[in-house]
């Protein structure tokens, strides 16, 4: 905590006798603060009967009591530094507000009325103990400078400590990230799910999402979404890891991944989400976008781009022998033939040739290959090579 305080360099001296009255008084206003926050403030209607209730109370006798030290003349000998006890008091208030879950805009609000009541009541006391009204002028400016400072303060900490365990728990969920993309043994990624507070999901789906894309996707995605920044195999893109995005959830993913130029794997079991990032990553390879089970059958085929290759050269090898114009094609025909199961019309459709030019071609093509058309497994194979 190293903000400058704003109230160091005030002239107020409060008579001693009005301090003195002021001070006596200090438990009941600090009361009379606590009763206004509870009542106003709706997020602190249950905290001051759990565990952050007295170090809420104890903060609030502490900020008033610093106050009236301040405007008595008692100031440290290094004015720029914030080393008085309620301003690290409140910086320390605001961090166990972010713990609890509480926002900055409730904590801003308790210390408005906070300074209201307190105002109120302390101003009260120093017209009956003969403050004049120059003085007291001076006095409601300190009063709420001093609630700005200890408002700064309590900021600062609330946001240091979002910021501080939204680190650890970011470190947290990568390395669960990391032991499910190396194949860690499932008890070792379980005892990781527990120390970053994060439920284990029935399915994790991988998605590439590029670097500029995340911020929106995150913001549309499940919050159990896990973000791996460096996962293996991957450059100048983002891993998300998607939970329970399966059955119907899946539509709904795709719609917010839409046109963001990423890839999504398939839903796995999610100690198996590797499987899901492996496809996702060999989608992306082949310049196959968004939905990964789209694009079953070219995945399939481009699996192992050399098998592929030898098979084709394979089925391929009596018309070998041929001029390169009709080995071509003859092998247009032949996948047509293929995929359209020997229809003559369908196959003339899709070559845009007459249906007795296919029957010419067929002809040929028996007399190269023999009965091998006629075997289901063989015919297999050419569907594999020529699809």
């Amino acid at each position: 905590m190293t903000t400058a305080r704003h109230t160091a360099d005030h002239r107020l001296r409060l008579p001693p006798k009005a301090v003195e009255r002021m001070r006596a008084e200090l438990p009941d206003v600090a009361e009379h603060v606590v009763a206004a926050i509870i009542e106003e403030v709706p997020s602190y209607t249950d905290a001051f009967s759990g565990p952050m209730g007295q170090t809420i109370r104890n903060a609030v006798q502490l900020a008033l009591g610093g106050f009236l030290s301040l405007a008595s003349g008692k100031r440290g000998a290094d004015q720029s530094t914030p080393t008085a006890p309620a301003v690290d008091g409140a910086y320390q208030l605001g961090r166990g507000e972010a713990r609890s879950g509480r926002t900055t805009e409730a904590l801003l609000a308790a210390y408005r009325i906070g300074a209201r009541v307190s105002w109120r009541e302390m101003s009260t006391t120093a017209v009956r103990n003969g403050l004049d009204g120059e003085t007291l002028a001076a006095f409601a400016e300190l009063v709420f400078a001093y609630i700005d400072e200890l408002s700064a303060a309590s900021v600062a900490g609330h946001t240091d400590e979002l910021a501080t365990t939204g680190r650890v728990r970011q470190r947290r969920l990568e390395r669960i990230a990391h032991q499910l993309l190396s194949g860690a043994p499932s008890g070792a990624v379980l005892a990781a799910a527990e120390r970053a507070g994060w439920e284990p999901p029935k399915t994790l789906t991988a998605v590439i999402v590029p670097e500029a894309q995340v911020r929106p996707v995150l913001a549309a995605v499940s919050p159990g979404t896990i973000a791996a920044t460096e996962p293996p195999e991957l450059d100048e893109a983002v891993l998300l890891l998607v939970p329970d995005a399966h059955g119907h959830r899946r539509a709904a993913l795709l719609r917010t991944l839409g046109t963001r130029g990423c890839t999504a794997g398939p839903p796995r079991p999610w100690l198996e989400v590797r499987a899901s990032y492996d496809r996702a990553l060999r989608a992306r390879a082949a310049g196959l976008d968004l939905d990964t089970e789209a694009h079953l059958v070219p995945l399939v085929l481009e699996a192992d781009p050399a098998a592929r290759a030898d098979l084709r050269a394979q089925v391929l090898a009596p018309l070998s022998d041929l001029r390169p114009g009709t080995a071509e094609k003859l092998t247009d025909t032949l996948r047509s033939w293929v995929l359209h199961h020997g229809r003559r019309d369908q196959v003339a459709a899709d070559l845009f040739v007459h249906p007795q030019t296919v029957r010419y071609r067929m002809g040929q093509l028996r007399e190269l290959y023999g009965d091998r058309l006629d075997d289901p497994s063989y015919v297999l194979a050419l569907t594999v090579a020529l699809g």
